[in-house]
């Protein structure tokens, strides 16, 4: 790894001695961490250098700390901090913790939730996660050369600030793309490019709410969007989910209770369910919306995954009083990592988003936006859509096979119409929860129910997530789950009384 230059302050106004100054600093920085054990001091001329004292002030001052144990010095290799500090170190701040770990903020800080943190598991443990795609499939060859290019082609212009709203160029390509195989009627102008959808939510929240205000949420659904809108001071009501998607007679009966200011829905495939909301429930959304003058968030997180039948247009396609904010990713087609998503909404909505934008992320990825938009203007990105959903839709086939063989009576599911999961029942949350550990047990890791339902209650279903595996990762992740389904089963009939 390439060295920086060590800095430290030098009091040159009559204080201690040099040598003794330089070698309080070390020891000081030791103590607080800012140098660790095994880490490599710069040489004794480049330090001097630095310090703009003579080199041999600096070895007299290196020489005393090797003598009291703070450094080691390896011939023809550097001098280097030691691995354990002297028993009685002569030099100590009392000012700074003794290590790293133990330092804490001093002032009082507001609650905040859990980090949504990537989950990591273990080698040859099977994954099934309900939003990851398989980033095996990731194009990295094709969006590698159209990166090069618009570096080459743009790159003083875009290495500069840009437009917070995103590379016009980009959001004119999104525009194009939503009205073909979305059916909304948008411009450049109403389309802003967010990192992810969870910006995207972050800044819809923060445009929309003021603290106190009601958001109905789907119960069971996605915590990552109702703790958005917490943190921007939102009041998060749940409202139930059936086969049918958001049950909107509940939200009405909210709705003669109390104000509500927004409401979130994953309508084409909610999650974590995957149900598709019935077009009696979307009119009547959209009225009630309009009427009632909440705004209707409208996540559509894995729209290009549907495999039977035609996709449902978005609500947004049926908005004719100017209510939906939409939201959409490249999550799911492309990779997470590019952080790329995508809010469509009227204009003057659009401004206050791109407001709020300018500072939270003064803007985003230029270069990656000029790639993106190029991968589309090609038809390159349409194309790996299609050859993604022939893959995926024939994972989902072969994994429920799998699941309705080897698991039987255990457990039930529909098969869902898109998407990226099978919501899974069993008879009871019980057998369920025992399941989820059962089979973490046998190399199969699957979300619980509680990180869907809004209280954290345990339920008797789960997401089992078919994209990020392959075929034969399937079947074998099928198996192991029919072996976890088996001991839950008969430690269930070890309890019962006799």
């Amino acid at each position: 790894m390439a060295r920086w230059d060590l800095v430290f302050e030098i009091d040159r106004a009559g204080g201690p001695s040099y040598v003794r100054q330089i070698a309080k600093a070390v020891t000081e920085e030791i103590q607080r961490g800012r140098l660790r054990p095994g880490d490599r001091l710069p040489g004794t001329r480049t330090l001097a250098r630095t310090l703009r004292v003579h080199r041999q002030t600096v070895v007299a001052a290196i020489e005393e700390l090797v003598a009291e144990g703070w450094l080691v010095s390896k011939p023809a290799s550097g001098t280097f901090v030691a691995s354990g500090f002297p028993e009685q170190p002569t030099r100590k701040s009392a000012s700074v913790s003794a290590t790293p770990a133990s330092r804490t903020f001093a002032l009082a800080v507001a609650a905040a939730p859990s980090p949504e943190l990537p989950r990591v598991v273990p080698s040859g443990t099977i994954l099934l996660s309900g939003t990851r795609p398989d980033l095996r499939l990731v194009p990295v060859d094709i969006i590698g050369r159209a990166y090069r290019r618009a570096l080459h082609n743009s790159g003083p212009a875009l290495m500069s600030y840009g437009n917070p709203a995103g590379v016009v160029r980009l959001r004119q390509e999104l525009a194009a793309m939503l009205s073909a195989t979305r059916g909304l009627a948008v411009d450049a102008d109403s389309v802003l490019v967010t990192r992810g959808s969870q910006m995207a939510l972050t800044l819809v929240a923060r445009a929309l709410l003021r603290p106190g205000d009601a958001v109905a949420v789907e119960d069971p659904g996605y915590r990552p969007a109702w703790e958005a809108f917490r943190a921007a001071g939102g009041n998060i009501l749940p409202v139930p989910v059936d086969e049918h998607g958001l049950q909107v007679s509940e939200l009405e009966r909210l709705l003669a209770r109390q104000t509500v200011r927004a409401v979130y829905v994953t309508p084409h495939h909610q999650f974590p369910t995957t149900v598709t909301l019935t077009g009696p429930r979307r009119t009547t959304l959209l009225r009630l919306a309009a009427r009632e003058r909440f705004a209707l968030i409208e996540d559509d997180y894995d729209h290009e995954f549907h495999y039977r039948g035609k996709p449902v247009l978005p609500l947004a396609s049926l908005d004719a009083q100017g209510v939906v904010v939409y939201i959409g990713t490249f999550s799911k087609v492309l990779a997470p990592g590019l952080r790329l998503g995508f809010i469509a909404a009227p204009p003057d909505l659009i401004e206050r988003l791109v407001a709020h934008r300018s500072f939270i992320d003064l803007q985003g990825d230029p270069v990656l936006e000029s790639a993106v938009a190029e991968l589309l203007n090609e038809g390159l990105i349409q194309r790996h859509v299609r050859k993604m959903r022939r893959l995926y839709q024939g994972r989902l086939e072969v994994f429920a096979s799998a699941l309705r063989r080897r698991l039987g009576a255990f457990a039930t599911f529909r098969l869902p119409s898109g998407g990226t999961a099978i919501w899974v029942r069993t008879q009871d949350s019980r057998t369920m929860m025992r399941w989820v550990e059962a089979s973490r047990v046998r190399d199969v890791v699957f979300d619980p129910p509680t990180e869907y339902t809004f209280r954290r209650d345990p339920a008797p279903a789960a997401r089992l997530g078919f994209a990020s595996s392959t075929e034969d990762e399937l079947r074998t992740a099928a198996a192991r789950l029919a072996r976890a389904a088996a001991f839950v089963t008969s430690n269930e009939r070890s309890r019962r009384p006799i």
